[in-house]
């Protein structure tokens, strides 16, 4: 990973982790606890793809598993945010734009859905069985419910960011500037249309007009001769 993304990275995840121990924690809301953690990961993977989502979950479970009052193993919730963000990755559209939220929603919810499982199955291997007094069901529906009323505050904000950091606005030149922005997708459904494609047309308007009068220059020539 470059160096911004890193920095960048590293900014959220910590920022995400405080706001997660510090004042989501403390709701006390029945079930499972918005997880702030778990959406930052989805927004940066989702921008830098697998490979990048699977480093950024990893980084950021095993501070979350070191972090204060951390009272399971160090490397569980490693393991399931970097498979969260490793899967979260390989979703990420080539062209860089998402048409609608339905995608991205669906995302989150099957992740939260997802890390819930994967956290328990771990649990169970090491002997850790606090999901099943607490009722595997109810935690899955309330992760589900929290996350995704969260997600639209958290994830294109991340997402956005993670761009910038890229260098990579919609005002510049090249591929990226072709691609509408990712986060888009969250806000409204898109119409397809795309900046880009008028800059085409203007260009295939003038070719034919060139080509147009080079044959009525050549028609001419021939007249006179």
């Amino acid at each position: 990973m470059r160096v911004n993304r890193i920095l960048l990275s590293s900014a959220l995840v910590v920022v995400a982790l405080v706001i997660q121990v510090s004042v989501l924690a403390r709701l006390h809301l029945p079930g499972a606890v918005p997880d702030l953690l778990l959406l930052t990961v989805l927004g940066l993977a989702m921008v830098y793809g697998h490979v990048g989502g699977a480093l950024v979950g990893f980084g950021a479970g095993l501070l979350a598993d070191l972090a204060p009052p951390a009272d399971h193993a160090a490397g569980r919730y490693a393991l399931v945010l970097c498979v969260t963000g490793y899967a979260a990755g390989l979703i990420r559209p080539e062209n860089g734009r998402l048409k609608s939220a339905t995608g991205p929603m669906a995302v989150v919810v099957a992740a939260a859905v997802g890390s819930t499982l994967l956290y328990a199955g771990v649990g169970a291997l090491v002997g850790d069985t606090a999901a099943r007094h607490v009722g595997l069901p109810g935690l899955l529906f309330s992760a589900a419910l929290y996350d995704l009323l969260l997600a639209p505050f958290v994830v294109p904000g991340v997402m956005w960011l993670a761009r910038r950091a890229d260098n990579d606005p919609l005002t510049e030149t090249g591929p990226a500037a072709t691609a509408g922005d990712i986060s888009s997708g969250w806000l409204s459904s898109g119409t397809g249309l795309r900046v880009g494609d008028r800059r085409g047309g203007v260009g295939a308007l003038k070719a034919k007009a060139r080509t147009r009068s080079a044959r009525v220059g050549r028609i001419k020539g021939v007249k006179r001769l």
